[in-house]
């Protein structure tokens, strides 16, 4: 038996990670121009701006944000703090395809944070999805070669991209484990304003660290500023609003099935946009990881 989906959630769900995708090809396309974590702390600072006319109120002293401050102050850390510098940092040495191909071993993710720290135990049969899903992501850090692998020659932007995953499992569950009033909840501008608002502070305090070590950098210039305009509105702001939504309904692993679309997208706008062409492991560790969730996403 699987879970049947209302047409606006699967919409929701699929618009994510097409615009997620697009941030992976901008984020390599842009990351000779500015550092990982500048970056990011600029796309946060212009998705606030934009958000900000929206949900202003949230940011009031009296607000029902303050009293849940940790909650959102995790939240904003490992959604929109780690996450996204950690994969900008992986596009600096990886490909769109190969970042997030590896982000497409999230259900495997959701599935060991859910179990140990959510109190969420995986079944035999999702266990056996995991098996198939890791088999897939280690065939995209070996390149295809298994030597390789055993020699541990990986790029560090699959690492990276790795721990990325981990904590987008993380912010996922945290999504469907709320305590926070319905008024904030049920408002999806004030609830992203919300986690932004910390995320932000995350963000700038890695800025700080990239600019402490002298590799901070940006190439100011229309190129620079079109794809900041692009992963502010989309990824940052849309996307975010989609996947929120769509999660809450879904539930986490149900919607990191979806995150499996980001790589078909990737691979596509990457052809496009970058010339950059999937190989023939591409194929094999994508077919991995979706039978991986498909069989772990059914109940016996």
């Amino acid at each position: 038996m699987t879970q049947r989906l209302q047409p606006g959630t699967i919409a929701m769900l699929v618009a994510a990670p097409l615009l997620w995708a697009g941030n992976a090809v901008v984020g390599r396309a842009l990351h000779a121009l500015i550092s990982p974590s500048a970056l990011n702390f600029i796309r946060w600072l212009l998705a606030f701006a934009l958000l900000l006319p929206l949900a202003w109120r949230v940011l009031r002293p009296g607000s029902t944000l303050w009293p849940h401050w940790r909650r959102y102050a995790l939240l904003g850390l490992f959604g929109i703090g780690s996450y996204n510098a950690l994969q900008y940092l992986a596009l600096q040495t990886s490909t769109p395809l190969n970042v997030t191909l590896v982000g497409s071993g999230m259900p495997v993710w959701m599935l060991i944070v859910g179990a140990l720290f959510f109190g969420v135990p995986a079944t035999r049969r999702q266990i056996a999805g995991v098996l198939l899903s890791v088999a897939g992501v280690l065939l995209v850090l070996s390149r295809g070669s298994w030597q390789q692998l055993l020699a541990l020659r990986l790029v560090p932007g699959d690492l990276y991209m790795v721990l990325a995953t981990i904590s987008w499992a993380f912010y996922s569950w945290l999504l469907v484990r709320t305590t926070e009033p319905r008024d904030l909840r049920g408002d999806w501008a004030a609830f992203l304003m919300a986690q932004m608002v910390f995320g932000l502070g995350w963000s700038g305090a890695f800025a700080g660290v990239e600019w402490s070590l002298g590799q901070a950098q940006a190439h100011w210039g229309w190129p620079l500023a079109a794809g900041l305009a692009f992963i502010a509105i989309g990824p940052a702001v849309l996307a975010y609003r989609f996947w929120g939504a769509g999660v809450q309904r879904a539930g986490p692993v149900m919607g990191g099935f979806f995150i499996n679309l980001t790589p078909l997208f990737a691979a596509v706008l990457s052809a496009a946009f970058l010339g950059e062409r999937p190989q023939l492991y591409h194929a094999a560790a994508f077919a991995l990881i979706v039978g991986g969730i498909v069989v772990s996403s059914r109940r016996a």
